[in-house]
């Protein structure tokens, strides 16, 4: 059973042997590690779980952005230990992390990935994203926005990473 925790509660050096073992040394090669330069991750919003032993099982970041001057918050990467993917966690820290943004009323949630996945599961679109540009190749569906803050989002700008907050 895998128990959902503030990430600060997990060394960084196990955060980074996590990712990549899910993702590959390469990982810093794309686009959304641009866009998280110079920021810090949201404590408030981002998240670990672990195990009874406190190993730890999948992470979850959350990073300060913008459009148009207008504040996002950018979700991922979202790892799971390669062996125990597809048991639910990646699941359970992204329930967290919408929780958490509707509790402290956080900026619009956008994020680079699967958009059946997380249309389905957690109500994310590429709708209202054409008009997004960024540094580095990216698959246009793959930029999503929650669904329930597309009127609150600007549809044509340039994501930057937001050190400001």
């Amino acid at each position: 059973m895998a128990e959902i925790v503030p990430l600060d509660r997990v060394p960084v050096a196990a955060v980074e042997d996590l990712l990549d073992r899910a993702f590959g040394a390469d990982r810093r090669t794309r686009p959304a590690y641009a866009l998280r330069e110079g920021t810090c991750a949201i404590p408030a919003l981002s998240f670990a779980a672990v195990d009874m032993d406190g190993a730890l099982l999948g992470t979850l970041q959350s990073w300060p952005v913008k459009i148009a001057d207008e504040p996002l918050v950018m979700i991922g990467p979202v790892a799971v230990e390669p062996g125990i993917q597809r048991s639910g966690i990646g699941q359970m820290l992204m329930r967290a992390v919408l929780k958490a943004a509707s509790d402290t009323d956080a900026p619009p949630l956008m994020m680079i990935g699967d958009p059946e996945y997380y249309g389905r599961f957690f109500g994310f679109t590429a709708e209202g994203t054409a008009g997004w540009e960024l540094d580095g190749p990216v698959e246009r569906r793959r930029l999503l926005v929650r669904a329930r803050f597309l009127q609150n989002v600007p549809q044509h700008g340039r994501i930057l990473p937001d050190p400001t907050r």
